[in-house]
């Protein structure tokens, strides 16, 4: 019964304090995880005591068991971006260390991926890493510059280029710290919560590249696509091949599930989406599982919601879904039976704690099961640590079984359950 798992989870809780271990700072100033977690005192003040617990029974691999598919009792959460410059204690390393000093030092990497997990109890951990971070094993420099994000210090924009770009041969050597990194949180979350890895899509690498930093018209990127289409399909087919093994490689190190970010899916119409995106994710997805069949893969367009109904045969277990579209209008143009994940509009974590709580209802309402919980977005840096905590406070109380009879029969129809 719901009180019967209530008396358990407050059990747990217990159990979890009074296990917890203190973390210990190394000598390059940064603190290295344990094999258990300390319970921070902030949290505490912050009544976020129950989200801290360890998880046990089903709780420890609902992300998993939902992403695959599996019946579970409510949404499971995490939030993009979820390990970022709003919280005071990533500020500590952030203000410190340049962003591939942070995402490539496997220490401060396991230790800023974490950090979300001890302090809101996210039923996901997610490595604390970058899309860009496979493009040196291609061929293809680059640095995140404070203020200014991602560089490409040549960007891509011909043919010779192209055919001069190289293969990822060995992750294991260019880049060494994926390993520990995901080795280490994998030994940390067992048996607490999912680890994912993630990897940019082929067409939001590609035009990164050929880009060489952000872009509000994707202006290169756009007079390729319509002017040397060969040279964009070339390219795309070099970081299709290659993303994939990098991808598979995240798997062998200990993600067991994996997010493909469309980040510059905004800048996408339809037609173009349909042809310079879509079949390469598949392709690649197609790859990474030929390879690893059970291992759930989760596809996020961002600002691609005006097309749904172009994603809803794709080859992703789950279409992560943007804050722009109602999410029952989402389940309508995805079809029965497709998963999603999403969708709350990351701007609502800046409002009062009711208004954070009642977006997470009606988002899991109208998702029904088969949903995973996040934002349309990725958490920005002005929103309140203790707004990060209401929702994921609210994801873990709201049960599927919650919502009001007319909701619940409606979400059974939407996803075909």
């Amino acid at each position: 019964t719901r009180h019967e798992a209530e008396m358990l989870r407050s059990l747990c809780l217990l159990a979890a304090c009074a296990s917890a271990a203190a973390f210990s700072p190394t000598s390059a100033g940064f603190f290295k995880p344990s094999a258990r977690f300390s319970l921070p005192k902030e949290s505490v003040r912050r009544g976020n005591v129950q989200s801290l617990q360890m998880h046990h029974g089903e709780e420890h691999d609902i992300l998993l068991r939902a992403a695959r598919g599996e019946e579970t009792s409510r949404s499971p959460v995490w939030l993009m971006r979820q390990a970022g410059r709003y919280m005071k204690d990533f500020r500590a390393y952030s203000d410190k260390y340049p962003f591939r000093k942070r995402s490539e030092t496997p220490e401060i990497a396991i230790e800023l991926s974490l950090q979300p997990f001890r302090s809101f109890g996210t039923d996901g951990v997610i490595m604390f890493s970058d899309i860009l971070t496979p493009l040196p094993g291609m061929g293809i420099d680059f640095d995140v510059i404070k203020g200014k994000g991602p560089v490409i210090f040549d960007p891509i924009r011909s043919m010779d280029q192209v055919q001069k770009l190289t293969p990822i041969e060995d992750p294991d050597s260019s880049t060494p710290f994926i390993r520990e990194i995901l080795g280490s949180l994998r030994k940390e979350t067992e048996g607490k919560a999912t680890l994912l890895g993630f990897i940019g899509s082929p067409f939001t690498l590609a035009a990164y590249a050929v880009e060489g930093k952000a872009n509000k018209n994707c202006l290169e990127t756009k007079k390729m696509m319509n002017n040397e289409p060969e040279i964009m399909h070339a390219f795309l087919e070099h970081v299709t091949n290659n993303i994939a093994d990098y991808a598979c490689h995240q798997i062998e190190c200990g993600a067991q599930v994996l997010q493909i970010f469309e980040s510059w899916a905004h800048h996408l119409g339809p037609d173009d989406f349909s042809l310079f995106a879509k079949p390469y994710a598949d392709q690649v997805i197609e790859r990474i599982r030929a390879r690893h069949p059970d291992t759930p893969l989760i596809y996020f367009a961002n600002g691609g919601s005006s097309y749904l109904e172009r994603q809803k045969d794709m080859k992703a277990d789950m279409i992560c879904v943007d804050w722009k579209v109602d999410m029952a209008v989402a389940r309508q143009r995805l079809g029965p039976g497709v998963r999603v994940s999403g969708n709350v509009d990351p701007l609502v974590l800046l409002g009062p704690e009711s208004k954070i709580r009642a977006a997470v209802r009606d988002c899991v309402t109208k998702a029904g099961p088969g949903h995973v919980l996040n934002l349309g977005h990725g958490v920005i840096q002005e929103t309140p640590e203790d707004a990060v905590a209401a929702f994921v406070d609210e994801a873990k109380k709201f049960h599927y079984s919650d919502a009001t009879g007319s909701e619940e029969e409606e979400a059974k129809v939407l996803t075909g359950v």
